[in-house]
Formats: structure tokens, sequence, C-alpha cells
């Protein structure tokens, strides 16, 4: 969202019941993120088939309000608030750090979180099958599938001793990958360097260390902010000459290595349907965090070669996509 659109939508609350009037009453709902718009069409679009899976569609029956962050995850709580006085019927959140910051904002208008991380622990509900409060969602295998992704590197790369793993600090879930693979690269005897990106900036002195610290592989952390800069990373990685493996398809296929993860867009859908289901009558208390398990694991022969190494026929037989 432009920041000029974003001050105009910081009006009189006092002028919001005559703009609702206007627009014959129709529920309003509220989508925000922490990245920008550009590149996440496919999220809303999601989000939107879900709604339509339950009778909704925008600028017939309802009105749905978007919010981007843009990459400053300091501007969050002042979106979510922004929407807390729009008074919207649902706020949908995409992510842990947008969910976070509708929770803090206000504690009765239902808010439905999509593709977050380890919901409980992040505070977001008190259980999957019981979210309790006025907060539910859908929550994909992510941060979850960090070990997962050292294996699979370390499997492709067994010479590389030294990795490093790339972290956003502003995302919540940041100290959590980290422990969690701390842990996996202790189990198989690898010597594990953590890197820390919020801003473009940040990247070419992220890269430039991985000589000096003599890193034979990348596992970048699971971060909304990096989905944004996909293809960046990936013309990085390619740039050093250093084996990456990513969550998303999006990553091998701008010609990242590899990636492994998914059910991001499924999570979004989902989000769509329990929006729906609330506009309807049911409670958020009452409806479970539904967990998306599907994963992918895509691989790009033509980055393998470009670093000169060979995928074994075992990863090669367990992919899911091949791009050549």
């Amino acid at each position: 969202m432009r920041r000029r659109d974003f001050i105009a939508g910081l009006g009189s609350t006092m002028a919001w019941p005559l703009a609702a009037i206007g627009q014959s009453a129709l529920p309003v709902v509220g989508f925000f993120r922490g990245t920008p718009a550009a590149g996440f069409e496919h999220f809303v679009a999601a989000f939107r088939l879900g709604l339509k899976d339950t009778g909704y569609i925008d600028g017939q029956n309802l009105t749905i309000e978007y919010r981007w962050a843009d990459g400053q995850y300091d501007r969050l709580p002042i979106l979510a608030a922004d929407l807390v006085r729009r008074g919207v019927a649902v706020i949908a959140a995409s992510g842990n750090a947008a969910a976070l910051a509708a929770k803090a904002a206000t504690t009765t208008i239902p808010i439905v979180f999509g593709a977050a991380f380890d919901p409980v622990q992040a505070g977001l509900v008190a259980s999957l099958n019981r979210p309790g409060g006025n907060v539910t969602g859908a929550t994909n295998l992510a941060v979850e599938l960090g070990p997962k992704r050292l294996e699979l590197l370390h499997e492709l790369v067994p010479t590389a001793n030294v990795v490093a793993v790339l972290f956003n600090p502003s995302d919540p879930s940041s100290e959590n990958q980290s422990r969690e693979l701390l842990a996996a690269a202790h189990t198989v005897g690898l010597q594990l360097h953590i890197l820390y990106a919020n801003t473009e900036r940040d990247f070419d002195a992220v890269f430039a260390n991985l000589a000096q610290l003599r890193v034979g592989a990348l596992v970048i952390g699971a971060d909304a902010f990096f989905n944004t800069q996909i293809e960046q990373l990936a013309a990085l990685t390619t740039r050093y000459a250093v084996p990456a493996i990513y969550q998303v398809r999006e990553f091998a296929a701008a010609g990242g290595l590899m990636s492994y993860g998914g059910g991001i867009v499924e999570a979004h859908r989902q989000v769509g349907v329990y929006t729906g289901r609330i506009l309807k009558g049911e409670k958020p208390s009452e409806l479970p965090v539904q967990q998306v398990a599907k994963v992918e694991l895509v691989i790009n022969l033509k980055a393998a070669k470009a670093l000169g190494l060979t995928f074994p026929i075992t990863l090669l037989g367990r992919a899911d996509e091949v791009i050549e």
C-alpha cells in the first residue's frame, strides 16, 4: 500500500459510519500483511477463493480493505489499529508478525491468521483444537521443516562442513528456528553460522561474509520478508556460488538450487473459508486451527550444473518437481 493511501486511510473515525452507509453497509474484512503487495497476488487470490467458497465475493456482498507494511514490520501495529478503528468485521492477518499485531490491537474483533508458524508457541492461540479468544486460522509447515532443509542440503553437499543460515531478526519465529537448526547441525556434526538480514541493503554484506566464514552451503530461514526478495536471493546464491535451499517453490523457479516446503497458498484459502464462516456467525474460539501438511521438494538441475553439483538419485527420486 502506498504511503499516501495509508495516510488517507487514517481519516476521522467519525467519517467511517457515513462511508459504511454509503456502501450499503456491506461487511468489511481487513486483510493485512508485513510484505509489499507485489509478488503476493496469489495469496490474495487464494484468500478470495476461500471467501467465494462460503458465498462471499468482494464488491458484491462484502468489502475487503488491504493493508501492506512493505517489509516494515514496525508499521504493523499502526495498520492493525487502523483496521480496528475502521470497525472491520474480521481481520485476516497473513503471517505471525501481522497476526500478533492484530491480537495486540483487539480482543473483540475476530482474527484469522494464515501461514503462521507454530501459533501456540507464538502466543496466538491456547491450543490448535481449542484456540480460545478471538483468534484462529491456518498454519503450514515452515519453521518445523528447517532441520529437514538442512538434512537435504547436507545430502546434496556432504563435503560442506560449515553451513550458514540466514534469518530476519524482526521475525518473531527466528529464535525458534535458530534453536532447532543449531540442534540439527550438532546432530550431524556441522558447524553452523547464523547470519541476519531485514533489509535489501543487508544482503550484499551477508553474502560477502560467506566466503570469509568458508561457508559451503546456505539455509535461508522461513520468513515473509525473504519471500519478497526471492529473485534477489536466488541471484545472489548464483553469483556467490553457494548451494542454498529455501521454503517456497518460487526460489527454485527463480534460479535457486532447491526448495522444500509448501502449503502457504492453501493456508490462505483456508483463511478465506474461516473468514466467511465467521461472517455467517461462527465463533473463532470454536474453529480449530487448520494445519496444512502438504510439502514439496523442488530441485533446479540448471542451478546445480552451474554450481558443479549432481543431484544423487535418492534426491531426484523424492523430488515433486524437477526444473531443467
